[in-house]
């Protein structure tokens, strides 16, 4: 991409009605673009973010099993009284409109209703679980409060799968290799050490689900951390029964504010039994299917990021799901071998497919680098009259103040990039 033909630009101050770091940076690095309250659109680079972070949580998802869907957001009222969650009473974020014929309907939060319905055209035998879908997809939520960017929203996208299994047992392996696969994720989008398995509360399903917490001054959960075991435990669960339970001594806790990037849940047979998601058994025995929900947000997974990557010049996005891989600068002196040969460096990275951010606008080297720091490209290559003087290309990973100098030859660069990105 050439920054000359982004449409998107940086601004120099944050939106006044923002108070959230994340929305701040991402808006004034022109990642993302508010339209209302708790609504964002994706511009160019945010969206090359999201589908980073999405193409992380696909291949871990397809690692154990899953086979991606794509259900619809409209969703039949019928289904919801079936299982008592479309009262506003019991569900009081909904959003609700009717049609043309004035036909009730509501726009997803979740979906497991949908899906449990549709199930029943594929699951009769025993033989036809288990079965893992998953989606990643615009879910709806009326929120009462939107004060957090992308970490809560009024819109947002959102991985949801759903376990369906025939027996406790198997359920239970499933649920195991989830939280394996939730915290490979986390680990790869680069929040992993700072992300927490933490015990909340299971309603009605089951004893305990699991959360998992991001420690972050910007979150709006408290948890209290055993650091030694890696564990937590969500305060709203905290009781001297469910640390005797968890073997965890209150001595051992400490207690930080966190962001819940995701969480794992055992349904039960609450829904299959309400909808009538029956198999039969080996033995011909007519039974519910026992089912788990697993969510991960993957905006607010990218808001997460920022809040505890970034620092006082802007945005650091790890490589995994950062926008491009290097962010190639050359500064302008009036002196054409410089351009020309950025020109030629651009080509060989994109020959190489290697994602790189080149900067040739004619504008002055403290905006260039100002923006740079903004959007956050894991790596700055600066090209100028002096750096060819010595035939070299100025080199420096964002996040660090350390530079690197290496030949302005295109193999030179690729492998760098390679290597390091």
């Amino acid at each position: 991409m050439r920054q000359s033909k982004l449409f998107t630009k940086t601004r120099k101050e944050a939106p006044k009605d923002e108070v959230a770091k994340n929305a701040e940076l991402l808006i004034m690095a022109g990642f993302i673009h508010k339209e209302m309250a708790g609504v964002y659109s994706y511009l160019p680079l945010g969206l090359r973010v999201l589908n980073n972070i999405n193409t992380v949580i696909r291949e871990e998802m397809d690692a154990i099993g899953g086979e991606e869907i794509l259900l619809t957001t409209f969703q039949d009222k019928t289904l919801w009284e079936k299982t008592g969650r479309w009262d506003d009473k019991q569900v009081d974020i909904w959003f609700k409109t009717r049609l043309k014929n004035d036909s009730e309907i509501g726009l997803g939060f979740t979906h497991e209703e949908q899906l449990t319905a549709l199930l029943k055209d594929y699951i009769n035998s025993y033989r036809d679980l288990p079965v893992y879908p998953y989606q990643i997809q615009t879910k709806f939520r009326n929120e009462a409060r939107t004060k957090s960017g992308l970490v809560r929203g009024r819109e947002f996208i959102m991985k949801d799968l759903y376990s369906f299994s025939a027996d406790e047992e198997s359920h239970q392996e499933f649920y195991e290799k989830a939280k394996l696969a939730y915290k490979k994720i986390f680990k790869r989008v680069g929040i992993g050490e700072k992300t927490f398995l933490t015990f909340a509360s299971g309603g009605s399903f089951s004893k305990y689900s699991h959360e998992f917490q991001t420690v972050s001054e910007a979150g709006e959960d408290t948890v209290f951390i055993d650091e030694k075991k890696g564990l937590a435990v969500n305060k709203e669960v905290l009781t001297a029964e469910v640390l005797s339970d968890l073997e965890m001594k209150k001595e051992d806790l400490v207690e930080k504010k966190s962001i819940e990037v995701g969480n794992i849940f055992s349904l039960g047979t609450r829904f299959s039994e309400a909808l009538g998601l029956l198999f039969l058994d080996a033995s011909g025995t007519k039974k519910p299917v026992i089912m788990g929900s697993y969510g991960i947000g993957p905006g607010r997974l990218m808001g997460t990021v920022v809040e505890i990557l970034s620092d006082s010049a802007g945005l650091i996005w790890p490589s995994s799901i950062a926008p491009f891989k290097v962010h190639l600068i050359y500064v302008n002196d009036s002196d054409n071998e410089v351009q020309e040969k950025a020109d030629a460096l651009y080509e060989a990275l994109l020959k190489e497919k290697i994602d790189v951010l080149y900067d040739d606008r004619d504008i002055r080297p403290g905006e260039k680098f100002a923006d740079a720091d903004l959007i956050g490209v894991p790596i700055r290559a600066v090209i100028s009259a002096n750096s060819l003087k010595k035939e070299g290309l100025e080199i420096k990973m964002r996040g660090e103040e350390k530079l690197d100098f290496i030949p302005a030859r295109a193999e030179e660069l690729v492998e760098y990039v390679r290597k390091n990105a």
